[in-house]
């Protein structure tokens, strides 16, 4: 099962953090023999990238964190930035709180606008008294990091759809749709192009008798087929033949059963109802937008394993979600 998404960004930053301290400190030891002269202190700060390659700016605060050199860049150094005053910032705040050294949680910086980190080191004297700051920002899509692709726990997920939507829920009922009227034939058919035709996700919008589908071997764009297109057998032609996938969640088989799944909550309840399902082969997830707007994502099996009693008797969460 995979991580959740903030405990894998977590383990970048500590990583990161790991690899930046030694080098901070080290030039933080630099500084404080060159304090508090400026143009030392920007001498000292423009070999400092030498040890910090992935460094956007380099710069030094003194003890109020009011900015005391220019920023330093690899492009050399900008002045305008001298006298800014960071203690508001919010990547200060650990600093100004006694931190040795810190590494912020990413934001959006102020000048290019894009995910960005600070690092924060004291500088202190031989007595180890406060003199001031180095800082260090860092533009994200520059950083060394281990970059592994990140993976979807493969668990139940429920999220709250409109609650305008959820408000006037029982004012309204299902209208039959042009797919709820052929579904048996649209359901054979998407399922043929899974299984001998590459779609590897498919969602079915029944409200809107459409589908969206993405095929293994043009996976950077999605195919949009109306009502006509999944009544026509003959699309078929349109895609090359690709066997079904070994390292597929979901064996092949039981791919039909999530469907027949999808017709069942269709037509489960005149006023909850499944406005459109869809199901991804490789991750094994399947995904469920209900009248109410509330969405649902699963395990196939887990799915497959929850008979139309439990869906039926879960009206009331469906509509809380």
């Amino acid at each position: 099962m995979g991580e959740s998404i903030q405990t894998a960004v977590t383990r970048q930053r500590m990583l990161l953090s790991s690899r930046l301290a030694d080098r901070m400190e080290k030039l933080a030891k630099e500084c404080q023999r060159a304090w508090p002269d400026r143009e030392a202190l920007e001498a000292c700060l423009l070999k400092g990238l030498e040890i910090l390659p992935y460094c956007k700016y380099l710069y030094v605060l003194d003890d109020e964190a009011r900015q005391i050199t220019a920023n330093i860049a690899h492009s050399g150094l900008i002045p305008e930035s001298f006298g800014r005053e960071r203690a508001t910032r919010p990547y200060m705040k650990e600093a100004l709180a006694g931190a040795h050294f810190s590494l912020s949680d990413a934001y959006i910086s102020r000048n290019v606008r894009r995910p960005s980190l600070t690092a924060i080191q004291q500088i202190q004297d031989e007595q180890g008294q406060l003199l001031g700051y180095l800082g260090s920002d860092f533009d994200l899509r520059e950083l060394p990091l281990t970059r592994e692709l990140y993976q979807q726990p493969e668990q139940w997920v429920q999220m709250k759809g409109d609650p305008a939507i959820r408000g006037g829920l029982f004012l309204q009922q299902r209208i039959q749709s042009a797919m709820d009227e052929r579904i048996e034939e649209v359901l054979d058919l998407i399922y043929e192009l899974i299984e001998v035709h590459g779609v590897f996700h498919a969602k079915l919008h029944f409200s809107s008798s459409r589908a969206t589908l993405w095929l293994m071997e043009d996976p950077y764009r999605y195919n949009i087929l109306d009502i006509d297109d999944l009544t026509d057998p003959g699309i078929c032609l349109a895609w090359p033949r690709c066997a079904y996938p070994e390292d597929a969640v979901i064996p092949v088989e039981r791919v039909r059963d999530v469907f027949r799944t999808f017709r069942d909550l269709r037509f489960m309840d005149e006023t909850i109802y499944l406005r459109a399902g869809s199901l991804n082969i490789f991750n094994g997830m399947v995904g469920l937008n209900f009248s109410c707007d509330g969405s649902h994502y699963m395990p196939w099996a887990e799915f497959l394993d929850k008979n139309m009693g439990f869906w039926l008797g879960s009206d009331e969460m469906l509509v809380e979600d």
